[in-house]
């Protein structure tokens, strides 16, 4: 039995993660305004000592988008997987960013909120947008080092703007019926994987040397039967 006279031992103020703590300092930004929130009374509110808090985050500006931080290491982890298709691999990616904002979308908008009120962190937040480009614009020169880099670029820009776009809808929306999910934002992504880098046909025929590829060009007048027939005989001569 213990001795009741005999404190107990303080409970570990690092159990928190660095997500939850962020968390709980927002409230406070909303609560008190950004500018007047001291990183003792975050770390006070989240029960951490401030030790703790400055091992998690390098200053306050830092807790505001902690789990962009988690999310883009998640990424990158995701990256280093083996994907057949690099550019439906980047979608995904972004996919997995919205699913996650969506299953944190109350805490998400109250950051939203805080953001738009701190032009700092309006700043901040275009840094950190950036951050999902370039690392899904990398990704892709990476694994398609045969691709046009400006290609890689403009994908990555236009899969980054719309899911934003998808997402700012579902911050602000004012009914749960407005919300678009994850499939909805796969079926915009797709769209857009359509324009830059499509399937199919397209594909197929960048796999197909030159050599192998036969371009016929007839007068509009030609009869259907006479264009098959010229080019049937232009096939049968190449392969004798």
């Amino acid at each position: 039995m213990s001795d009741p006279s005999v404190a107990s031992p303080r409970p570990d103020l690092t159990v928190r993660s660095r997500v939850d703590v962020a968390d709980i300092a927002i409230r406070l930004f909303q609560a008190q305004g950004y500018e007047a929130t001291s990183t003792a009374q975050m770390a006070a509110a989240a029960g951490v000592s401030r030790s703790t808090f400055f091992r998690q985050f390098r200053s306050k500006d830092d807790v505001i988008f902690a789990d962009h931080d988690e999310l883009l290491e998640q990424i990158t982890d995701y990256f280093t997987a083996k994907h057949d298709d690099p550019w439906l691999a980047v979608c995904e990616a972004a996919i997995l960013v919205f699913a996650r904002f969506r299953e944190r979308l109350e805490i998400v908008r109250v950051r939203d909120l805080v953001v738009r009120r701190a032009s700092v962190l309006r700043d901040r937040e275009t840094v950190m947008v950036s951050r999902y480009e370039k690392t899904f614009a990398a990704y892709l020169r990476l694994q398609l080092p045969g691709v046009d880099p400006v290609l890689a670029i403009q994908f990555a820009a236009a899969v980054t703007a719309t899911h934003n776009f998808a997402l700012r809808r579902m911050i602000r929306a004012g009914e749960s019926s407005e919300l678009l999910d994850s499939a909805g934002l796969a079926a915009q992504l797709h769209a857009v994987r359509q324009r830059f880098a499509p399937t199919g046909a397209h594909r197929a025929a960048a796999a197909t040397p030159a050599s192998e590829l036969l371009v016929a060009v007839f007068p509009a007048s030609t009869l259907p039967a006479d264009v098959a027939r010229a080019i049937e005989d232009r096939l049968r001569s190449s392969t004798v």
